[in-house]
């Protein structure tokens, strides 16, 4: 088997990498090898699962502090089997039974029972890709993913119909094994994982054909997803309880998808505003004109004074994206920019020279206050 990368490395992140920064490294490489965007892609599975096995680790604080004193064998449960382990303890090496051997159970105590219980399911993560309007008013659409479901044919339990599930004689149920050794400081306890029953607590006397006994299998599902209206890019949502099974009896986990929004011909989002513009020609800014205006609610007409110039911005309230989850809406700006026209006839330059020889100094006050202060700075 080949040796297990450091988890650290596998994130990509540092050593002293805050839980926001591992969470956000794990969200980052789950989106990329996820099997849904790598189908039949055995590396991104592999990498995929090697990620999620590093997050589940370095985001669990007391997992988190036995790999970064012991590495991976302080977090694997069957370190040690067979003699081997710290210093010659046994296998399934329990840190807080250090204490409990020590002081009598003053640390320990009910660890164990803790860690039997029934294990909630993992979280799952996908994204969807939707327009520019689907963003702003919402929608429903439709994501496939691949999901840990209970086995239909022995509804979880791992036992083919009509066979029994018995508790453990080994362990009496509780999936592990204590065991205590006398030493120079003392009655020293260990605990093992139950290799009879695999630290489950029950042993499958006939396991289920459709499962071979994991009482769980992996089904593609198709799940309806309400986008909400107002809904910006790379925000996420939560669907309750549509993750991984866990244990029976204990929660299912959630599914979390990631919208991105894709960019718009016209439209530019800041916030819940919307950032537009509009050509116009040198006629209708010199003279004013009625300007049909596209909005996400259709055309609109506003009309422009005479003299408007070139990068002026106007705005149209409640124009913009409704606010997600509450009532109201961002505004429209509009931007007007003056085209210059091209390729002018001679006889469309001489009238321009003439339009030009026949204008006042006040019609061009900004580019006579312009010379003005090149003449000032002169002096």
């Amino acid at each position: 088997m080949a040796e297990k990368r450091d988890y650290y490395e596998v994130l990509g992140v540092s050593r002293g990498a805050s839980a926001d920064e591992i969470k956000k490294a794990y969200r980052k490489l789950a989106k990329q090898y996820h099997p849904d965007l790598n189908p039949d892609n055995q590396e991104a599975e592999m990498k995929f699962k090697e990620a999620g096995e590093a997050y589940e680790v370095l985001s669990d604080p007391d997992k988190k502090q036995r790999y970064d004193q012991f590495g991976h064998a302080g977090v694997d449960p069957n370190f040690g089997a067979g003699g081997g382990g710290f210093g010659g303890f046994g296998g399934g090496f329990d840190f807080g039974d250090i204490f409990e051997g020590f002081f009598g159970g003053g640390f320990g105590g009910g660890r164990g029972a803790r860690r039997n219980a029934p294990k909630p399911g993992s979280d799952l993560e996908t994204s969807i890709t939707i327009s520019f309007e689907e963003a702003a008013f919402g929608c429903e659409k439709e994501i496939h993913i691949y999901r840990t479901e209970f086995c239909p044919d022995c509804e979880g339990s791992g036992a083919k119909a009509g066979s029994e599930v018995v508790t453990c004689s080994t362990c009496g149920g509780s999936g592990q094994v204590r065991s205590t050794q006398r030493t120079i400081l003392g009655n020293m306890s260990t605990v093992t994982t139950c290799s009879a029953c695999g630290g489950k607590g029950k042993i499958v006397k006939d396991p289920c054909d459709t499962c071979k006994g994991k009482g769980k299998i992996r089904k593609s599902r198709t799940i309806k997803v309400n986008i909400p209206a107002g809904i910006d890019h790379g925000q996420s949502i939560s669907l309750s309880g549509q993750g991984n099974v866990g244990d029976l009896g204990a929660p299912v986990g959630n599914l979390f998808v990631t919208v991105a929004v894709e960019p718009h011909e016209i439209f530019v989002r800041n916030n819940y505003d919307v950032m537009s513009e509009v050509p116009i020609t040198f006629v209708q800014a010199a003279l004013g004109a009625e300007l049909e205006v596209p909005t996400l609610d259709g055309k609109v007409k506003y009309s422009i004074p005479e003299g408007t110039q070139t990068g002026t911005v106007f705005r149209l309230k409640g124009k913009g994206i409704p606010m997600l989850r509450r009532n109201g809406r961002g505004d429209q700006y509009v931007k007007v920019t003056v085209e210059v026209p091209t390729h002018l006839s001679q006889k469309q330059k001489e009238l321009l020279r003439e339009f030009e020889g026949g204008l006042k100094s006040n019609n061009h006050t900004k580019q006579k206050s312009f010379f003005e202060k090149m003449r000032g700075g002169k002096g």
